[in-house]
């Protein structure tokens, strides 16, 4: 079963501390790799709190983990901070600014049976070689 929500991304404290400690680390692919969800959300998609989720838009599709709303509520809309994982799935149109659309992106959400969150160089290495992240 899959979820429909409307994805923003954007900038968190947790992602900025990570990335300057270093992309290729394991606290950035924690802060990164994952999908803030509504409660709301958790019982639509029928799953629990740290489980894997698929996440696919019309521009692609990338394995994070779904996690708890740090705001909110917000029933609907879905974060995921910026980083590889948001860009696997939004529109890389810059429309002539250099800078992608990061906010209003319709995604569906559904769990990713025996599907793992990928570090930053694995994703990016397999993104390059035209994988299914």
């Amino acid at each position: 079963m899959a979820i429909k929500v409307n994805l923003i991304t954007g900038r968190s404290i947790q992602q900025g501390v990570s990335m300057e400690g270093g992309k290729e680390k394991p606290a950035y692919t924690a802060a990164c790799g994952i999908i803030e969800l509504d409660p709301a959300e958790f019982k639509r998609l029928g799953t629990y709190r740290n489980t894997n989720v698929r996440v696919t838009s019309e521009y692609g599709s990338v394995i994070v983990k779904a996690v708890e709303a740090t705001q909110g509520p917000h029933p609907g809309v879905a974060y995921i901070p910026m980083g590889p994982w948001a860009n696997m799935v939004i529109n890389p149109n810059t429309y002539s600014t250099g800078m992608p659309t990061f906010k209003g992106t319709p995604v569906e959400v559904e769990i990713a049976k025996n599907g793992q969150v990928l570090d930053s160089l694995d994703l990016v290495r397999k993104a390059c070689r035209g994988e299914v992240v």
